[in-house]
C-alpha cells in the first residue's frame, strides 16, 4: 500500500490474508477499527461487493491522511478519526447497530509509529517522550511520568509490562525526575537500563516498561474492553469479529471475552435454568492463529501476533 510522499516509513500488515478471510463474506457493512496504513482494508475492499460499505477508524493523523486518500479512490469507504472505543456511538448515530457483517481489529502500534523517533514509542532512537496514538490529543508519556505516583507507576510496569523489577525501576524514574524532567525516549531508556539488575541480553531492558507506559498513556486495555463489548450489539447474526493481539494482556482479554460470550454469564451452582435460557451471544471460530514461519522471517514483528475470531449467533 502506498504512503503519503512525506512518510518514509513502511508497514508490513500482519496476518493479512488470514484476518480478511475470517470476516470476508462479500456484502454488507464492515468496520476496520485500526486502519493503520490500510493493508487489511485494501484487501478487504478488493473482495467486497460494489454495494458494500467499509467504515475505518484511527486516531493517528497520518493514518487518517492515508485513509482519506483511500476514501477518495473508493466511495465505499467512510473515515472516522476516533478510537475504536467509540464504535458503538458512531454506529448508533449512523443507524447501523446490529447490521455489521465484520469487525477487524489489529491492536498495538504500527511499524511507522515505532520507526518514527518523533512519535516517542522507541527506546532505540532518541525522540520526544510522547507515545500517544494521536499526538494532537491527550496527555503525553512525558506529562504522565512527571505526575504519576511511584506506587501507580510500579503497578503499571508490573501489570501492563509484566516487569519483575517494577518497583526498582519506578523508584529510579521518580528519583531521576526530581533532578530534571524526563522528556526524551533515550533518557528514559537509560534510566530503566541502569536500574534494571538483570535482563535478557537479546531484548532491551526497557522493552517491558515502554510497553506498559504506552498502554497506560493510551488507555489501551480500557478501549479494548469497550470495543469488545460494543461488538456484540454492532454485529448482525453471522457477523464476524477478528482481533489480532500482540501481547498476553490483549490476547487474554480477547480470549476471555469470546469464552464468556460463548458460555454465557456465570450462574450459581444448582440454579434451575435451562440451557436455552442462558444468554449466549457468540461462538469461537476455529483456534487461535499465529503467523507462519515464512511471515515471521519477512516481518519479525509478527512473531507475537495472535488472531482470534468469533461469530455472532442468531439467538
Amino acid at each position: 500500500m502506498s504512503l503519503p510522499s512525506d512518510q518514509p516509513y513502511s508497514h508490513e500488515t500482519v496476518l493479512l490474508h488470514e484476518t480478511v478471510e475470517a470476516v470476508d463474506v462479500g456484502s454488507g457493512v464492515y468496520v476496520d477499527g485500526t486502519f493503520g496504513r490500510g493493508g487489511h482494508s485494501r484487501l478487504l475492499l478488493s473482495r467486497l461487493d460494489a454495494d458494500a460499505r467499509l467504515i475505518v477508524f484511527d486516531k493517528d493523523p497520518l493514518a487518517i491522511a492515508t485513509a482519506n486518500e483511500l476514501a477518495a479512490e473508493d466511495s465505499r469507504v467512510t473515515v472516522v478519526q476516533r478510537g475504536f472505543a467509540e464504535l458503538s456511538s458512531v454506529l448508533k448515530q449512523a443507524g447501523l447497530m446490529g447490521q455489521v457483517s465484520g469487525i477487524l481489529l489489529d491492536l498495538g502500534v504500527s511499524s511507522p509509529q515505532l520507526d518514527d523517533a518523533e512519535r516517542g514509542f522507541s527506546f532505540r532512537a532518541d525522540g520526544p517522550l510522547d507515545m500517544r496514538m494521536n499526538p494532537e490529543s491527550g496527555e503525553s508519556a512525558a506529562q504522565w511520568i512527571a505526575r504519576v505516583s511511584e506506587k501507580e507507576l510500579a503497578d503499571v510496569l508490573f501489570q501492563y509490562g509484566d516487569e519483575r523489577f517494577s518497583r526498582r525501576i519506578a523508584r529510579a524514574i521518580v528519583t531521576a525526575r526530581q533532578k530534571q524532567p524526563i522528556e526524551r525516549t533515550l533518557q528514559l531508556a537509560e534510566i530503566i537500563k541502569t536500574a534494571h539488575p538483570k535482563w535478557d541480553h537479546k531484548k532491551h531492558p526497557a522493552t517491558k516498561s515502554f510497553q506498559a507506559i504506552r498502554i497506560a498513556v493510551n488507555g489501551e486495555l480500557d478501549e479494548l474492553d469497550a470495543v469488545l463489548s460494543a461488538s456484540v450489539g454492532a454485529l448482525k447474526p453471522g457477523g464476524r469479529l477478528a482481533v489480532i493481539s500482540f501481547h498476553s494482556l490483549e490476547d487474554r482479554a480477547v480470549k476471555q471475552f469470546i469464552k464468556l460470550q460463548a458460555k454465557g454469564p456465570e450462574l450459581p451452582p444448582g440454579l434451575p435454568v435451562r440451557d436455552e435460557d442462558i444468554h449466549v451471544t457468540m461462538k469461537a471460530v476455529g483456534k487461535a492463529i499465529k503467523a507462519s514461519a515464512e511471515e515471521v522471517a519477512v516481518n519479525v514483528r509478527s512473531r507475537s501476533a495472535v488472531l482470534r475470531v468469533a461469530e455472532k449467533l442468531s439467538r
